[in-house]
């Protein structure tokens, strides 16, 4: 038997959104999941108590060292009532990974997965019903201990938080105009980029900020060494189909291990799509953009699911990219995982875990 769960419920709760105007990251539920790790101790008290502020002391670890992990999975409301979760497994094995990478200790990610149900299924109302909604679930951990040494600390906080969220695209899934970055560096290889920690997204900033002002959605990193070979979009994996072979990034240690990112590489296998995980330099692209076999580029994650690219920016050159329209491979792509997601899709992968069935 699991560890009991103790449960405060909230003395009032909060008027729940228009479900037609969400957004993303903007609302949240009436309860949260903490849970405590002490030295000695090991990790203890899970409790679902009321959504609320914390306290923190001014010396604490994560404030000065940066000791932060997080994840990031959704739940999904089917036709029928269902609520599902999207490989829940998966999430918990990339934040033991990233924990493994900041020096926190590792989490029992089958417990984590049932408290993530127990308060999805306590807080079941808020999650939408409307098309392309879900309920966004954020697990995080930060070490909470009082030092200012340079060390791992020897108290941190789990915590996860629930926010129901709206439709990635607003106006259906369109592609997306990327500049490549040519000055900054998201990650080397011995550094922190396979892991979902929070510095890494900090450090993503400026750039993305200086591409918005030039008019771009996201930013394309290169690797940190030679600033040649694609990395990533922004907060997503990417990939391009080239000749007719769809090619991504190869994990080489300053990429993130996305979720989705397997999800369609299985996905593109179980259609007989060759999928090649390698290097790729912009270089290639641009000359396959050039010589019309450059087909299609789309990025993924579990935000958008699929991102459409219709335009890649490198220096003073432009690459377009299927005349600037969603590929045939990228729409089929984001019906079909997105249609597993919410129910709509028989799911043969076994991927979705059901919390309870409610009604609709």
């Amino acid at each position: 038997m699991p560890t009991p769960i103790n449960v405060q419920l909230a003395p009032q709760l909060k008027a729940k959104p228009d479900q037609t105007k969400l957004g993303f990251g903007q609302h949240f539920t009436d309860h949260m999941f903490v849970m405590d790790y002490t030295e000695g101790t090991g990790w203890h008290d899970p409790r679902i108590v009321p959504y609320g502020k914390i306290e923190l002391d001014p010396a604490a670890m994560v404030l000065h060292y940066g000791q932060a992990v997080f994840e990031g999975l959704k739940a999904f409301r089917t036709e029928d009532g269902r609520l599902l979760l999207f490989r829940p497994d998966q999430n918990m094995a990339r934040l033991n990974r990233s924990n493994d990478r900041l020096s926190i200790p590792p989490i029992d990610g089958d417990f984590i997965i049932h408290a993530i149900k127990e308060l999805v299924n306590l807080e079941k109302d808020w999650v939408p019903a409307e098309p392309g909604t879900s309920l966004y679930i954020r697990p995080y951990i930060f070490a909470t201990e009082a030092c200012l040494g340079v060390r791992a600390s020897y108290r941190y906080l789990f915590m996860v938080i629930l926010s129901p969220v709206g439709a990635y695209y607003a106006e259906g899934i369109k592609p997306v105009r990327i500049n490549v970055e040519n000055d900054y560096v998201r990650a080397v290889r011995g550094g922190t980029g396979n892991a979902k920690t929070a510095g890494n997204y900090a450090a993503s900033i400026k750039a993305q900020e200086e591409a918005k002002e030039e008019g771009y959605a996201q930013v394309l990193w290169l690797d940190g060494v030679e600033k040649k070979y694609i990395e990533e979009v922004g907060s997503m994996n990417v990939f391009f189909k080239v000749n007719g072979e769809v090619v991504t990034p190869e994990l080489n240690g300053s990429i993130l291990q996305g979720v989705t990112r397997a999800s369609v590489i299985e996905v593109l296998k179980s259609w007989d799509l060759t999928v090649t995980e390698r290097r790729i330099s912009i270089e290639e692209l641009y000359e396959a953009s050039l010589n019309g076999t450059l087909e299609e580029a789309f990025g993924t994650g579990t935000a958008a699911v699929i991102s459409p690219v219709g335009e890649l920016n490198w220096g003073d050159k432009k690459i377009l990219i299927n005349n600037g329209q969603i590929g045939e491979i990228a729409q089929k792509l984001y019906n079909t995982i997105t249609g597993i997601q919410n129910g709509s899709v028989a799911d043969t992968f076994g991927w979705t875990v059901q919390v309870e069935t409610v009604k609709a």
